[in-house]
């Protein structure tokens, strides 16, 4: 069974001067010639998106799509009309995002995190701005402290509302955030805790000392292409911490206090040293 909107393995079925049909089930979908591999020939089995072109037949291509149905991608738009928008998704026909699923309208030249989808009405691709009716934290399918990938969805009062995994929907607070985020941006990050009503907590990277230990890495590799030295502590500035070694204070107390214990390093008065093995 085909998937449009979607990558499929199909085979050649014959060649012509326009290009190759691709045998999909009874159906024959053409596989324009500039898109066809150097040495193509009847009976190969091909990798190719699904899409319908501006003629709306069932057209394959070996470009690659910056997203398929189900992604949630940034976009930028190239045009706009009074019924929608089109947005670059890396084919050579844009993705429509009809005006009613836009949440305000869209400007040609802006990027927008979009979900992409099949409409059902049409069968075309087409992509939308509300992505929350595609998330549901009703039937949830991770757990307090499970590593997840986070999606950053948009700002709010409380900091950022994510995408958890694709399918859920969670809060990064803005107090455990110490480096610059954009809209698009995907990141590791763990579940903190998850409240009444199923709503989700998170934090960016790993928990616990899975976390400390990547981080002890880092501190250890600056010690080392310094001379042994940096001038930091549990005085300095958080801002300063942050800047020079991309960690809160927080964590960066947490970590030298294991290399230490660990008799990697030891405290000075005005910072931290390397100790020789």
């Amino acid at each position: 069974m085909i998937k449009t909107g979607d990558y499929n393995l199909l085979r050649v079925k014959k060649e012509t001067d326009f290009g190759v049909y691709m045998a999909a089930g009874d159906e024959e979908i053409l596989l324009p010639k500039r898109f066809v591999p150097r040495g193509t020939r009847v009976g190969d089995e091909l990798e190719v998106f699904l899409y319908h072109d501006s003629e709306n037949r069932l057209i394959a291509t070996t470009q690659k799509a910056k997203g398929k149905v189900g992604d949630i991608v940034l976009l930028k738009a190239v045009s706009v009309t009074g019924q929608g928008a089109f947005l670059d998704w890396g084919l050579m026909k844009d993705i429509f995002v009809p005006l009613s699923q836009q949440h305000a309208r869209m400007v040609a030249g802006q990027e927008y995190l979009v979900m992409i989808y099949l409409d059902q009405m049409t069968g075309r691709v087409a992509a939308t701005e509300k992505i929350d009716q595609y998330l549901s934290n009703e039937e949830l399918t991770v757990n307090e402290l499970d590593p997840v990938e986070l999606l950053i969805y948009r700002r709010n009062d409380l900091g950022y509302q994510v995408v958890i995994n694709g399918k859920h929907s969670g809060i990064l607070h803005a107090n455990e955030v110490f480096r610059p985020l954009d809209i698009g941006d995907k990141l590791p990050g763990f579940i903190k805790s998850i409240k009444d009503e199923n709503k989700i907590d998170v934090v960016l990277g790993k928990r616990g000392y899975e976390r400390v230990e990547d981080e002890a890495g880092r501190i250890l590799r600056l010690l080392q292409e310094n001379d042994g030295y940096l001038p930091y502590h549990d005085k300095s500035d958080p801002e300063e911490i942050y800047s020079f070694f991309g960690m809160s204070k927080k964590t960066f107390k947490m970590t030298t206090g294991n290399l230490y214990k660990q008799k990697k390093i030891i405290f000075t008065q005005t910072g931290i040293k390397l100790l020789e093995d």
